[in-house]
């Protein structure tokens, strides 16, 4: 076997086991979104309803990537060897195969792929009553991106039917280069003795510089949205997922149109060839993983953290009554050790239930500065505002305003 073709096989098996391994991760986000779906309206839930509202958008949006990731391995020159699956097609079907490869996931499957990943992001945005709380924002999203989406899928699908025969006649002003419109290559497979020929899938510049187009958009979007979102965000755990989200798209996605372009340059016989397309191929992958964890994953399970915090609430107000009677047992308990300390300790008992401060004082009499409060079951009646978290102390009261007993 010639090196050439045992590199476009390597890059092949390879390619099989990460879309293998992505579609996999893909189907166990579904069954967790799924989850997270009936345990909210199961147990009744109704605060987390705005984490679940987009779930079939999400669904969709993976059920987009493994749609794309199929279409890779569809394209693989590693499955028209001799004895392989595509093999067994005419020379015909086999062109047919590689053109339906470029309209499928150049002309749908990725546009469709960032489009849902855009109405995701911006979902935020929008208001209760019409954004993701609404019933049918759903099925409007999903209208929305294949609306989107169709004038791309037809502008592939015109490159892909009408142009070759801008390249049929000498006479044809509008005569193009070959690998402008150009979806397949012819190749001989030596091993065999008939020398039969089989077609390779290349990617048609003219295609190429439309979803280049596509991308620059996309991307010019992203960009203005992630900024009014970035306006919004205050805990800096999400700031960190919105930067890197935003910057795996506008990284990843331009890269990929550029590795594609730079592909005419070579047959799909040459190992720089099959570099090339494998990372293109690697590029938008890791964009897809990353948009999935980031849009699927985390919400999913931030949600059902925020779940457990609710069932702790409401185990702690079922005891509220309980700890109410400790607290009232405990404090006249101290209330009655307090009145035989002696005078070089003093302690105040707060008005407020269950709230005890005390004051040290050195050996000379004088007032250490430090001020312990401890609130058993209610805060006292130095509470801070309201927002502000519960400090572990408070300043002590100035030694001038204390007279000892």
């Amino acid at each position: 076997m010639p090196l050439t073709r045992l590199a476009a096989d390597a890059f092949g098996v390879v390619t099989i086991c990460l879309v293998s391994l992505f579609i996999l991760l893909g189907f166990l986000c579904i069954i967790y979104s799924c989850y997270f779906r009936s345990r909210i309206h199961s147990q009744g839930f109704v605060q987390l309803g705005y984490f679940s509202g987009p779930w079939i958008i999400r669904i969709t949006f993976i059920l987009f990537a493994i749609w794309w990731g199929i279409g890779e391995i569809v394209r693989l020159s590693l499955l028209r060897s001799e004895g392989r699956v595509l093999n067994a097609f005419t020379l015909k079907w086999q062109e047919t195969v590689c053109k339906y490869y470029i309209v499928s996931n150049l002309g749908f499957a990725e546009p469709c792929l960032f489009l849902t990943l855009v109405f995701l992001l911006r979902a935020p945005l929008q208001k209760m009553e019409s954004g993701i709380l609404s019933q049918k924002w759903n099925g409007k999203t999903a209208g929305y991106v294949l609306l989107y989406c169709l004038p791309v899928f037809a502008l592939q699908l015109i490159i892909i039917l009408i142009g070759p025969n801008f390249n049929k006649g000498k006479s044809n002003a509008f005569e193009l280069p070959h690998y402008f419109t150009s979806t397949a290559f012819h190749s001989r497979i030596k091993d065999v003795d008939d020398d039969d020929d089989i077609a390779l899938c290349t990617y048609p510049l003219l295609s190429t510089i439309l979803l280049g187009f596509f991308a620059t958009v996309l991307t010019t979007y992203l960009f203005w949205l992630g900024r009014r979102i970035l306006n919004l965000v205050i805990n800096k755990g999400l700031q960190r997922r919105v930067y890197t989200l935003i910057f795996s798209v506008s990284g990843f996605l331009p890269l990929r149109v550029l590795l594609l372009g730079l592909s005419v340059m070579y047959e799909p016989e040459q190992v720089v060839f099959e570099a090339l397309a494998f990372l293109a191929f690697l590029s938008l992958l890791c964009c897809a993983g990353v948009s999935i964890w980031m849009l699927v994953y985390c919400p999913v399970a931030d949600s059902l953290a925020l779940r457990s915090l609710l069932d702790l609430e409401a185990r702690r107000r079922i005891s509220d009554d309980h700890n109410e009677t400790i607290s009232l047992i405990a404090n006249q308990s101290l209330l009655g050790e307090s009145m035989g300390v002696s005078p070089e300790r003093n302690s105040d008992v707060s008005t407020k239930r269950g709230s005890i401060s005390f004051r040290t004082v050195e050996k000379d009499g004088t007032s250490v500065d430090t001020y312990v409060e401890l609130s058993l079951f209610s805060p006292s009646q130095h509470a801070t505002p309201p927002g502000s978290p519960r400090p572990l102390g408070w300043p002590m009261i100035p030694p001038h305003q204390f007279h000892a007993p």
